[in-house]
């Protein structure tokens, strides 16, 4: 959280927009900015489970089955003028890399308030405008993608999930198919496959000209992601609410 906080400066430093994926290093559950800690807490399915708070919004998400994503871009970027506008580039991007494959996947349009969405615990559990999903039992279909923002002052931070897998070690009300499960065709994709051909589509799509850096974005701002750690390491942020 420290790196995607420090990714939000950079991206307004250097006036562009700048992404980074990354996986955990453990099981770990990240809360929503503004959810509730005791709602977490009183979850049997995630019980003494390490939790973490982002700084975007959005519901609770089991990580280590899955590729995380941080994009920030300026206020004034064209990515950043409104919410919808960050949020269907990213996922209409992945759509077109999926249906290329021949995977039927699709944006949600949302089920409006009366689902009460923001009432649900998980992020997988939610249908927001614009989550990516492809068909299932229902007319919801499966979740695979779903993302969340925080507006700063002078950056858009936007975190998202591609859930890969099952989590294993968490219970069913928190465990949600992922995409290697759903087609098994796909499962010997790796990350960088995944990525470059996300970016491609992106590129596509927006007119940017994505520039892959492997390497730890955590390593090469050191310094600066220290600093910022402990403040996301400490109680007054992870039980703020």
């Amino acid at each position: 959280m420290a790196a995607d906080e420090v990714l939000a400066s950079e991206a307004v430093r250097q006036n562009r927009p700048l992404v980074r994926f990354y996986r955990w290093s453990q099981m770990t559950i990240s809360l929503g900015g503004f959810q509730l800690i005791a709602d977490a807490e009183a979850e049997p399915a995630i019980a003494l489970m390490p939790l973490v708070r982002r700084p975007s919004g959005g519901g609770a998400i089991v990580h280590g089955s899955d590729l995380t994503y941080a994009v920030a871009v300026p206020r004034d970027h064209a990515l950043g003028a409104t919410p919808q506008v960050l949020y269907n580039a990213f996922h209409e991007s992945l759509v077109s890399t999926l249906e290329a494959h021949g995977i039927p996947a699709m944006l949600h349009p949302g089920r409006g308030p009366q689902a009460r969405d923001e009432g649900r615990l998980f992020c997988f559990d939610r249908r927001a405008q614009g989550d990516l999903i492809v068909p299932g039992p229902s007319a919801d279909g499966h979740k695979l993608l779903g993302s969340a923002q925080r507006r700063l002052k002078a950056a858009v931070l936007q975190h998202g999930s591609l859930l890969l897998e099952t989590p294993r070690q968490v219970a069913s009300a928190a465990a949600h198919q992922g995409l290697f499960e759903l087609f098994p065709g796909v499962s010997g994709w790796t990350d960088e496959t995944i990525v470059g051909e996300w970016l491609d589509r992106l590129g596509e799509a927006t007119g940017l000209e994505p520039r892959m850096v492997v390497g730890g974005f955590s390593a090469a701002y050191e310094a600066d992601v220290a600093a910022a750690t402990a403040r996301f390491q400490a109680p007054a942020w992870l039980r703020r609410r």
